[in-house]
């Protein structure tokens, strides 16, 4: 089965094209790197939670949005073959990134079903 790293972030609305520019250069890079896919999703209905949210736990402002997204990769060992290459080309090009980073919640999945 393959291995997927999902995120999910807030972005300002403002900056959805900044962002979507900033994650098309990511997109090739991994792709060039090995993964089988990747996915950027701009939030369109995502609701507040009471307990627990998609923009809660990205701290998401009233002037931003939730992306979600993923990238599929073959397996584990290719991801983590690829990944230190890909973030060192990534951050070799020296880019403004168009969210606060320090708000992503990320993790790394192995694939149990698929349909």
């Amino acid at each position: 089965m393959s291995y997927v790293d999902g995120f999910v972030a807030a972005v300002p609305t403002e900056n959805k094209a900044a962002y979507i520019e900033h994650c098309q250069i990511f997109a090739t890079l991994v792709k060039k790197h090995g993964a089988l896919s990747y996915y950027e999703c701009w939030g369109e209905d995502v609701p507040d939670g009471q307990i627990t949210s998609f923009p809660m736990a990205v701290k998401c402002k009233d002037d931003e949005q939730v992306v979600f997204s993923w990238i599929v990769w073959p397996s584990k060992t290719v991801r983590e073959q690829s990944m230190e290459q890909v973030m060192a080309e990534f951050e070799g090009l020296e880019l403004t990134m168009p969210f606060d980073g320090s708000r992503i919640v990320f993790g790394g999945f192995d694939v149990i079903v698929t349909a």
